[in-house]
């Protein structure tokens, strides 16, 4: 049993009484107590606050069915275009909650866990985050599920169900200490497995060239098995489908001499298979040229675009008779949305299958490729762009490592023909970059491959028209330790400042560990100020920034990603905007940024400095951020110094209006009101209109109780 509630819950849980139907609540009790009898197989004596959060999860999931069967039953009907976005990434949170608001159940819920004694919070906090995302990317991918099945779209989810999602970060004195997100160890009450719909996807092998085209053979295969979770529309009966795909290894070991050993070994060799989606990398600014993730990438790619076409062929619900053979239709029925580069690998895929399964002439099935693909790239940093080397695509997909090199012989033949004698042009805007180790660049591969390519910001998409073809430099990325020695610093720094006998019960520094959508849904509401100071340039969006807007923090910030959109929106006057803008940050560069040039002029900056490298926040260790120091003087390529002073001087306006509660809230007010352009609900119906060729509708489907 749960422990009694307190005066101050009831109070809260009372308040609901009279907004739920007495019919729904006593159905909603009568289900739960199924479950827990009949799915979880206990009772109220033994059962733990987790049986009861999947007693509830069930109770809930079981008014999806309903609509999410009637939802597909109605895109089979109707047979209109579907999107299908791919994203190695869906940092979709905490499922219960949302449905509950989706399908106007949550006081209804509410009300039944307070009639059994439940409280509703307690419960809610039991699920795990289903962190399979790293940041702005994959929780952009979830937000636009949301809104795809909120203005009725056809469309689906594709990635994958990763064993292990974004670790799980805990500060140990003062350290960063990374865990395993095992986030399905108690199993996933939302998702359903497939078996039927699992699909093989093939790996090295070679390829052979005879008359009737090329054959790939002599393949290592390993099995998708799809897992599909409801994705609600927000109170119109429209559910859609995310699909993530699991690896399984093929029953069949290919023992040549049985013996037990060998057989024991051929056993444990599965994992080799099934590692795929074991893990997700956890960065998404930073490229590892690693076969696992290039695995990763085709796996989800591969098994998608089998579905994909499947379902295109299909005529009707339920049936499995090939019925539409004409593929020059595909366009006409199929968006495909590729989330960043990571499923770049779906334009060769498209054109194998079109051009060595199906038998469509090249040219056929590239105009069908092109027209059916569209791209959103999500940064401009060049340690973050994918470029895969050749020699690793020869050996683990030698006949797409065929297939990029014809489009990019095409491609070229293109470019010549339009700048004739521009060799300078033919090597930037070339797939293959030549040079050591020769790579092939994959956002050139999405561009040349699509017929539309957007970024996530105003500012994003206008560097992209004029960056994007040249070769972004060889310069490292921060990484990982620095990362973590900046953490140690931050939390340094908050040992010495919460400590202070002066400030420290007025000013409190604290490092907020294991930062996921579950945490931001409760930091972006509490706070006043949102700092979005990256580099001008530098940050392809943000979504924080607009989610800090929407829930009334004010924004102090650089011209930069979406806050110069937010600017337009709320006015620059709402915000506090300081440092350079692009312009600005261009000149810089080809003047030079020399950091000691900002530490000698500034003498509040040049003590914070040698306070860093001197050891006052580290007495004990002087020397232990020495490397962020040298760093910040010498190999700084955001060029921090730079906007220093301003930053300072902005500050000083935040303390001053701060003061002032009527004027702060006044801007808050502004910000507000000015946030309705954020809503993806608003990007998708833009997507849909211009990129997709699809209608949104704000209708709602019918219940089913209504059929």
């Amino acid at each position: 049993m749960s422990k009694p509630l307190s005066d101050h819950d009831r109070k809260k849980q009372i308040s609901v009484r009279g907004l739920a139907g007495v019919e729904n609540v006593s159905e909603l009790k009568q289900n739960f107590n199924r479950h827990l009898h009949f799915t979880l197989v206990k009772d109220r004596n033994v059962a733990t606050r987790r049986d009861y959060y999947f007693a509830l999860a069930h109770t809930v999931r079981d008014h999806l069915v309903g609509r999410w069967i009637r939802t597909q039953q109605h895109y089979y009907e109707k047979d209109p275009k579907r999107v299908y976005y791919i994203s190695l990434e869906f940092y979709m949170g905490r499922t219960l909650q949302n449905t509950m608001v989706n399908l106007a159940l949550e006081n209804a819920c509410d009300e039944a866990m307070y009639q059994l004694g439940l409280d509703m919070e307690e419960l809610e906090d039991m699920e795990e985050d289903a962190g399979l995302g790293n940041g702005g990317l994959g929780r952009l991918a979830a937000c636009f599920l949301d809104s795809m099945a909120s203005l009725g779209l056809a469309a689906y989810g594709y990635g994958i169900r990763y064993e292990f999602g974004i670790f799980n970060q805990k500060i140990v004195n003062g350290w960063q200490v990374e865990e395993a997100d095992d986030w399905l160890r108690y199993g996933n009450p939302w998702e359903k497995a497939r078996p039927e719909y699992m699909r093989p996807v093939h790996f090295y092998g070679r390829t052979e060239h005879h008359p009737d085209g090329a054959k790939w053979v002599d393949t290592q295969v390993v099995l998708a098995l799809p897992y599909d979770t409801p994705v609600p529309g927000y109170r119109n009966n429209y559910v859609n489908t995310m699909r993530l795909w699991s690896a399984k290894a093929p029953c069949d070991f290919n023992l040549k001499d049985f013996n037990v050993g060998g057989y024991i070994q051929a056993v444990l060799d599965r994992n080799l298979a099934e590692n795929i989606s074991r893990v997700l990398y956890p960065n998404d600014n930073f490229f590892e040229g690693k076969e696992l993730r290039l695995k990763q990438e085709y796996f989800v790619v591969s098994a998608t675009l089998q579905d994909i076409i499947r379902r295109f062929k299909v005529s009707k619900f339920g049936s499995r008779e090939i019925a539409r053979t004409d593929f020059s239709k595909l366009p006409d029925k199929v968006a495909i949305q590729l989330n960043d580069t990571h499923p770049a690998m779906a334009i060769p895929e498209l054109m194998r299958v079109l051009v060595d399964e199906e038998k469509l002439p090249w040219e056929t099935a590239w105009d069908i490729c092109v027209r059916t693909c569209a791209y959103t790239n999500h940064t401009v940093l060049p340690e973050a762009l994918e470029r895969w080397p050749v020699d690793l695509f020869a050996h683990l997909l030698p006949r797409h490592l065929e297939i990029v090199y014809e489009i990019n012989r095409r491609h070229l033949e293109r470019v010549a023909a339009k700048y004739p004698g521009d060799n300078d042009r033919l090597c930037r805007m070339s797939l293959i970059e030549e040079g050591g180790q020769k790579r092939i660049n994959m956002a050139h591969l999405c561009i040349v491959g699509s017929h539309a390519v957007n970024g996530v910001a105003q500012i994003h998409s206008d560097i992209l028209k004029a960056t994007v073809h040249c070769k972004f430099g060889p310069s490292a990325a921060p990484g990982y330790h620095t990362a973590k020695m900046i953490i140690r610093l931050i939390t340094a720094i908050g040992e010495v400042i919460n400590n202070d006998p002066i400030v420290g019960d007025r000013l409190k520094i604290i490092f907020l560990e294991n930062y996921k959508v579950t945490l931001a849904e409760k930091v972006i509401p509490a706070a006043d100020l949102s700092e979005q100071i990256s580099t001008a340039g530098t940050e392809a969006s943000g979504t924080g920034n607009m989610k800090f807007m929407l829930n009334g923090a004010l924004t102090i910030g650089t011209m930069d990603g979406a806050n110069v959109e937010m600017a337009e929106e709320a006015g620059e006057d709402n915000l506090f905007i300081f440092g350079m803008r692009v312009d600005d940050v261009d000149a810089l560069d080809r003047k030079g940024y020399n950091a000691e040039e900002y530490y000698s002029r500034l003498p509040e900056l040049k003590q914070a400095i040698d306070q860093i490298a001197g050891g006052y926040f580290s007495p004990k260790q002087p020397d232990l951020f020495k490397e962020i120091v040298n760093m910040l003087m010498h190999h700084d390529r955001f060029k921090v110094f730079a906007d220093y002073e301003d930053y300072i001087k902005c500050q000083e306006k935040v303390n001053a209006l701060y003061k002032n509660p009527k004027e702060w809230t006044k801007k808050v007010i502004y910000n507000i009101a000015g946030c309705g352009k954020f809503s993806s609900d608003r990007t998708i119906a833009q997507y849909a209109r211009e990129i997709w060729g699809m209608e949104t509708t704000l209708e709602r489907l019918a219940a089913p109780d209504d059929i």
